[in-house]
């Protein structure tokens, strides 16, 4: 890699990749949403402002996404709407950005000729596991429209890898969590409501389980994956191969910053009965095997470094921790 692009660049994930590849000296234009006051997210005060190219745009404009994908060699596309609840009201929205936005990547991609194009897949799209734990031949259930659009993404992207011998390697992160996670994840929606004094929280069903992935440990798979020609064609899972009940996170939360904490079932938190994910277990034996990936971070290391981070007056400011962030 001498040149990258990373799509969706201002969010969660993105921004760590970003700063992560930085780090290892890539060059770096980073896609942002376009906005009107020129913010760049999460990339915002950056300590490596200065270091990348930021660059606003809208993956849902196909000529846009030639011109920014020129001159690059590698695509990290993560560029998507993520939050579940808000894709049974606003489906959409999720069709234009998720599947539109991801084949005008594409083309772009096509066009520019790059060597290796990363698609940001996630665990969502096998549903409620029917076996554990879930290796990459489980079979895809959408459960919820958000998980619909990007099984149909992730086969776009396949789709120019058969058709068009584009490099394209479908990395599936499971349960992703650390700094700059939005509140619409069961993680930071705990952390911001303890830290703020409430000692009732809200929330939605506690005996789901799922994979959970420090962010950091994300980010270096993504980049694990992008150096390895072996994961060329390849779906790859990215995950821990440990599980936890929501309700036993929270437990473990609130053990960590040290206060009792009482639940409290939210109904507008809750999805219907035939979307929820019930359990999520990552087999990462492909990942391990093509990259020698592991997962540097045990989820109490993550969780603290999480913790630490939203104690800061100013990130917990960001947060409205009254409010449910559909």
């Amino acid at each position: 890699m001498k040149k990258v692009l990373v799509t969706g660049a201002d969010g969660f994930i993105g921004s760590h990749l970003v700063e992560s590849l930085v780090k290892t000296g890539v060059s770096v234009r980073a896609l942002c949403q376009y906005n009107s006051s020129s913010s760049w997210g999460w990339l915002d005060g950056s300590q490596y402002a200065g270091n990348f190219e930021a660059v606003l745009g809208d993956v849902r404009d196909p000529a846009q996404m030639r011109s920014i994908a020129k001159g690059v060699d590698t695509i990290f596309h993560l560029a998507a709407l993520i939050a579940i609840p808000y894709s049974y009201q606003a489906p959409s929205s999720y069709v234009d950005t998720n599947i539109h936005g991801t084949l005008n990547v594409l083309q772009g991609a096509l066009d520019a000729g790059v060597e290796c194009f990363v698609q940001t897949s996630t665990s969502e799209v096998y549903g409620t596991a029917l076996s554990v734990p879930i290796n990459e031949s489980h079979p895809l259930q959408a459960q919820s429209p958000y998980s619909a659009t990007k099984i149909a993404s992730d086969a776009l992207a396949f789709s120019f890898h058969s058709s068009f011998s584009l490099p394209v390697v479908i990395a599936r992160p499971f349960n992703t969590f650390g700094p700059r996670q939005s509140a619409r994840a069961v993680i930071p929606t705990v952390i911001t409501q303890l830290l703020n004094g409430q000692r009732s929280i809200k929330l939605g069903s506690l005996s789901p389980t799922r994979d959970f992935n420090y962010v950091q440990d994300t980010c270096d798979a993504f980049i694990a994956l992008a150096k390895a020609p072996e994961a060329i064609g390849k779906t790859v899972n990215i995950g821990s191969g440990r599980e936890i009940s929501i309700l036993d996170t929270v437990h473990l939360i609130a053990r960590l910053i040290d206060t009792p904490v009482n639940i409290q079932c939210d109904e507008q938190r809750l999805r219907p009965a035939n979307s929820e994910v019930e359990r999520l277990l990552c087999d990462n034996s492909l990942i391990r095997s093509l990259t020698g990936f592991m997962p540097s971070y045990s989820l109490e290391e993550g969780l603290r470094t999480t913790i630490e981070w939203m104690r800061d007056p100013i990130n917990l400011s960001r947060y409205k921790a009254t409010l449910y962030n559909v």
